[in-house]
């Protein structure tokens, strides 16, 4: 058992970031992990992570259970699980710098597409097949080796122009299987250990306090101000791991 107490500061802080993610604000989830692997490694942060997210996940789907759509999911959960295949294969020879750098500026590219794109030109991304298929295997597989699957989602999602809670809540089942599916492959890669999942059990508690927090946030905020906020948290969550994978 950890006894740091910045630890648990920290993890804390990280849960309750996380839940109001996964009630509506998707990307401050990222935050989790690098606020804990300032005192544990990343992979160990990874492994606690995973089933606080599950619980969470079960919490977000009845929050949004009439709030989804099933194009998008049919679109990018097949890409998903290939990438998540994909990251299992390659998990030993990957360079977490280099995939923190590509997914960061996959995250910077569409909020600067969104706000530059000319105006009355057909958007080339809402609609898009292939383009769902492909951003939902890097969406996969950068959730598998980095918990980060939320730009590559948000740059597919967003700008299909979803009323606010029909995205949240499509982001919100996607990353629930894919979370699931997660399972498996992180046990064989030993980040499950009883240790890991000790720590998880203490701190799961904290998991519907952030969940109800976005949820309600969500509610309270117009569709234009949430599409604002969205574009402006990945564009900064892009900076950020740029800056992660350079250092």
């Amino acid at each position: 058992m950890i006894d740091d107490p910045l630890f648990w500061f920290t993890a804390v802080i990280a849960v309750v970031i996380t839940g109001i993610s996964k009630g509506g604000f998707g990307g401050l989830a990222l935050l989790a992990v690098p606020l804990m692997a300032l005192t544990i490694s990343p992979l160990q942060s990874a492994g606690i992570i995973l089933p606080i997210l599950i619980v969470m996940d079960w919490v977000s789907v009845w929050a949004y259970r009439k709030h989804w759509d099933r194009n998008i999911l049919f679109l990018m959960l097949p890409g998903a699980i290939v990438g998540i295949a994909t990251g299992t294969f390659l998990a030993g020879y990957l360079n977490d710098q280099i995939v923190l750098v590509c997914v960061g500026a996959i995250a910077l590219i569409f909020p600067l597409y969104a706000v530059f794109k000319p105006k009355g030109r057909k958007d080339v991304i809402a609609g898009n097949r292939p383009l769902g298929f492909i951003a939902g295997t890097v969406a996969g597989f950068t959730s598998f080796v980095a918990h980060a699957g939320g730009p590559p989602f948000q740059a597919y999602a967003l700008p299909q122009n979803l009323e606010k809670r029909v995205y949240a809540g499509t982001a919100v089942m996607f990353f629930f299987v894919v979370n699931f599916v997660k399972i498996l492959p992180y046990a064989m890669l030993g980040q499950l250990d009883q240790a890991n999942l000790t720590i998880s059990l203490i701190l799961i508690p904290l998991a519907p306090i952030g969940v109800l927090i976005g949820v309600a946030l969500v509610k309270r905020i117009d569709h234009q101000t949430f599409y604002r906020i969205m574009y402006g948290l990945i564009f900064a969550v892009g900076l950020k791991l740029i800056w992660d994978g350079l250092t």
